[in-house]
């Protein structure tokens, strides 16, 4: 897929309206995690470094368009500041006369930012005068949001109808390593995927399963598999109304000869909690009782195995209760042995990234995705509304 990307504008004396994805972590008004707006940064400065005057503009948590004080981008155009080295303005709303007299007054190498977009409700229902409004603002316009690109909104999509429009290099990064795992992803190719929920995964299974190698299923969902092959699992999760597809998802990859890795060993516990103590059960099959809480030992020795000796690698979704630590030595393996892996590792998903930094790792794989849900999409083959409007 072919972006059209900033290098392909012409930004010169002019005012660039910039669609960022600032939702970042806040506690008591303090940023907790800047990474979304250091992702920013390479798009922002090359802008500036172009002789353009930034208009930059996000959402920030869900004020459901209200103008709730709790979800001001305030603090983020500070720290916007401090890692630009130069002054960000703050506006004081997205739109209306104040906001266009502030934008008309920026002269180049000058950053204005907007007010969160989500205090009106215009923008989540993409309302075409909201998004005139926003357009007018600038003279161009760059969308480096690919965590908010499956929402079609007035900032993410409406917008890039009014002006002429590009992709940040962010953008351009993030569809070009999931392009790649989902075209022409080089052999053997593994795809890591957990979580709870067959349903909320079965999309991404799907999608990639003829274009795999190897597939590992862990986290809750595998239980649901297991299940369908006949194996007890005890208390774990599992989901009834998702057994038809399991089953058959199964038979495709039989049918496919895409070799298909569940749990062959498991750690459980009495209950669902923090607090409970992991007990090893060396089989397939889960006793009475007992809740599945992450792969044993055998399980994340044949799934590394798998993975260390991959071209390509994707990974979406832990293979247990990670958070818990008792139960998240499985996770840890299975990230450690895609950080190890000499091919390509994509990951994606709200999760698996946050594994990936809780481990250690993040930094040592090829590419990890800033969008949760859009990541998520994008594996699915979805077309994403905010990409769409920026191919060539």
């Amino acid at each position: 897929m072919e972006l059209k990307t900033v290098k392909d504008i012409e930004v010169r004396g002019k005012k660039v309206l910039v669609r960022v994805d600032f939702n970042v972590p806040l506690k008591d008004g303090v940023i907790t995690d800047d990474t979304r707006i250091r992702a920013a940064l390479p798009t922002l400065q090359y802008l500036l470094d172009q002789g353009a005057a930034l208009i930059v503009m996000s959402h920030l948590g869900r004020p459901k368009g209200e103008r709730k004080p709790e979800y001001s981008l305030s603090p983020v155009a500070e720290r916007l500041g401090e890692l630009l080295g130069r002054e960000v303005k703050m506006a004081p709303d997205c739109v209306g006369p104040e906001v266009e007299r502030m934008a008309e007054a920026l002269t180049p190498g000058e950053v204005l930012l907007l007010e969160n977009v989500r205090f009106h409700k215009e923008e989540t229902s993409n309302d075409p005068d909201f998004a005139k409004k926003l357009a007018s603002l600038g003279e161009v316009y760059v969308n480096d949001a690919f965590g908010s690109a499956h929402r079609a909104h007035a900032s993410t999509e409406g917008v890039a109808h009014l002006l002429p429009a590009a992709a940040g290099f962010l953008m351009e990064k993030e569809v070009k390593f999931l392009s790649y795992v989902l075209e022409n992803p080089e052999k053997p190719f593994v795809a890591v995927i957990g979580g709870a929920k067959v349903s909320t995964k079965i999309g991404v299974l799907e999608s990639l399963l003829s274009k795999c190698t190897a597939m590992v299923i862990g986290g809750g969902m595998a239980y649901t598999f297991l299940k369908v092959q006949g194996h007890s699992i005890g208390n774990s999760l599992y989901e009834e109304e998702s057994a038809d597809t399991a089953r058959s998802f199964l038979e495709k990859a039989g049918e496919l000869g895409v070799e298909v890795i569940l749990p062959e060993d498991h750690l459980v516990a009495s209950e669902f909690s923090e607090q409970a103590k992991a007990e090893y059960v060396d089989a397939v099959d889960i006793p009475e009782g007992k809740v599945g809480m992450d792969i044993g030992p055998r399980t994340v020795e044949k799934a590394c195995a798998r993975i260390r000796g991959a071209k390509t690698v994707v990974w979406n979704g832990p293979m247990g209760v990670f958070e818990f630590p008792a139960f998240a030595e499985g996770t840890r393996k299975v990230a450690e042995a895609i950080a190890e892996c000499k091919g390509t590792t994509v990951v994606g998903g709200g999760d698996s990234v946050a594994a990936a930094n809780a481990f250690g790792v993040a930094d040592k794989m090829t590419h990890v995705s800033t969008g949760g849900g859009a990541s998520l999409e994008f594996l699915e083959g979805k077309p994403l509304p905010g990409i769409e409007v920026l191919k060539k």
